[in-house]
This record gives structure tokens, C-alpha cells and sequence, in this order.
């Protein structure tokens, strides 16, 4: 008897009912883009309407899931929803077991047959929760097969809105959380301008505050974008120079460049 979670168990007694035997689909890590039904792909919508089971984040018990909102449009009365809870806190103690807990549920569902698809709000490898699961299963359910679905980044959603083409030509692009202090972040401008690379800062939230000062003394607030909440009725894509200092939402990010190349059209 192999104990796959606390709710499931599998039973092998011969080589006819080995759990090799019992997965018939793979479990699918769905992206769904940034917020906008619309942005969702092909292969996303495909993914959701053949799954038996709908899987998707949340982050308190009785929430809906931001994800699971996204792609409600797909989901059907018929199938399983499997709320599974990924905490925002800091500490790393309750997240990891969250996602032990996760990695337990999920592969219960497909080791017993079920067409599981675990929904993620924009791509699945770009700073994805599910990026994370994936490590989990991977290191304690070898036997469960992953496929990957790709999604829409809210950076590249943010770029389109705002008309603003994220690389090119031989720029570097480069997308990073934003610096917990100024003089982080006048380190990375240093030398994004001396390599000639744009920057996404993501996670931006309360630290706009004193990012906007430091980009006002460098000059840069005209020519970078800032995005909130992309892809949701309240998006927000200005100028930089356009947004006040308060305190912005966790889904915020700013896109800025210092310089275009000589040879543009």
C-alpha cells in the first residue's frame, strides 16, 4: 500500500494495478494569462475543458482564486474544483508546506486516473507559484507526468497596452523583482545603462514610494511605463511621471529603458 495523500490511497497488488498503470493523463500546469479572459491561449482553453479536475490557487480559505476567475468562462458545472491553499506570508516554514500539501492533493488526483489542470495566473515559469509544485512532484512523485502550458506575462500584456516595445535590437532584457532599497536600485540603473538592458521591475507594491524620487533625479520617469493590476477592469498603464508616490498594489511593475538604440527606424 503506497500512501499518496492524506485523503487517498492507491493499492497495488499485482503488476495490473501498479500505479504506472492507473495515470492516464498527465498533470497539466495551466497558465492563464495576466488577468484579461482574452489573453488566455488556445492550448490554455483546450487544457481546461478536457480536465475533470480544476486545480488553482488561493490565498485564504473561502477565497475564489484570482486564476480560477480568470478562466471561470471554461469551467464547467461538471467538473471538480480543487482549491488548494498557497499563503502570502513571508515565511518560508508555511509556504513549504503548502506546497507539500499541494503536491499531495494534485498527485492523488492523477495517480488515480483523474485529468487534473492546476490554473496559474500568467506564464508558468516566470516567478510562477506552480514553478513550485513542479520542483515538489518532481522530487517526490517521479512516477506523475507534468506537461506545461504558457501563458501571457503580465509584463509583455503591459507593453502591448501601453505601446511600448520591450526590446531591441541587441538590448538586453532583463526582468527582476524590484530592489528592496534606493541604492539597490541605483546600482542596477548604473548598470543597465552602461549594458545598454531594459528592466521589468516586478512586485514593485510599496516600494514606489522612494523608487519614484530615484528615477525623477535620474530623469527617467518620461520614459518609463509603469502597469496595475494588468489585464483586470482597474488595469492602470501611464507614464511614470503621470503616477503619484503612494503605495501601489502588489501587481504593479514598472518597465523603463535609458536610452533607444542609434539605429531605429
Amino acid at each position: 500500500m503506497k500512501k499518496i495523500s492524506p485523503r487517498k490511497v492507491i493499492r497495488v497488488s499485482s503488476a495490473s494495478e501498479s500505479v504506472s498503470e492507473s495515470i492516464k493523463h498527465p498533470l497539466a500546469l495551466v497558465g492563464v494569462g495576466p488577468g484579461d479572459p482574452l489573453l488566455m491561449t488556445l492550448a490554455a482553453v483546450k487544457e481546461i475543458k478536457k480536465a475533470s479536475v480544476i486545480a488553482y490557487p488561493i490565498s485564504h480559505q473561502g477565497a475564489e482564486g484570482m486564476a480560477a476567475t480568470i478562466a471561470s468562462e471554461w469551467i464547467g458545472l461538471e467538473q471538480k474544483r480543487l482549491p488548494l491553499l498557497f499563503p502570502m506570508v513571508e515565511e518560508s516554514l508555511p509556504r513549504k508546506q503548502a506546497w507539500r500539501q499541494a503536491s499531495d492533493e494534485l498527485a492523488a488526483e492523477v495517480l488515480t486516473g483523474e485529468r487534473v489542470a492546476f490554473l496559474c495566473q500568467g506564464d508558468v515559469s516566470l516567478y510562477a507559484s506552480c514553478s513550485y509544485l513542479l520542483l515538489d512532484l518532481k522530487a517526490r512523485y517521479p512516477e506523475c507526468p507534468i506537461r506545461l502550458v504558457p501563458g501571457v506575462t503580465s509584463i509583455s500584456a503591459a507593453a502591448a497596452a501601453g505601446c511600448w516595445p520591450l526590446s531591441l535590437q541587441q538590448e538586453q532584457f532583463l526582468v527582476t523583482p524590484t530592489p528592496g532599497h534606493p541604492y539597490q536600485l541605483e546600482e542596477l540603473l548604473e548598470d543597465a545603462a552602461r549594458s545598454r538592458r531594459v528592466l521589468a521591475l516586478i512586485k514593485l507594491g510599496h516600494r514606489w514610494k522612494w523608487v519614484r524620487p530615484v528615477l525623477e533625479k535620474r530623469h527617467l520617469l518620461e520614459g518609463a511605463l509603469f502597469a496595475q493590476r494588468v489585464g483586470w477592469p482597474d488595469q492602470k498603464v501611464l507614464t511614470a511621471s503621470e503616477v503619484d508616490e503612494s503605495m501601489k498594489p502588489y501587481f504593479s511593475l514598472l518597465l523603463i529603458r535609458q536610452g533607444w538604440p542609434d539605429v531605429i527606424p
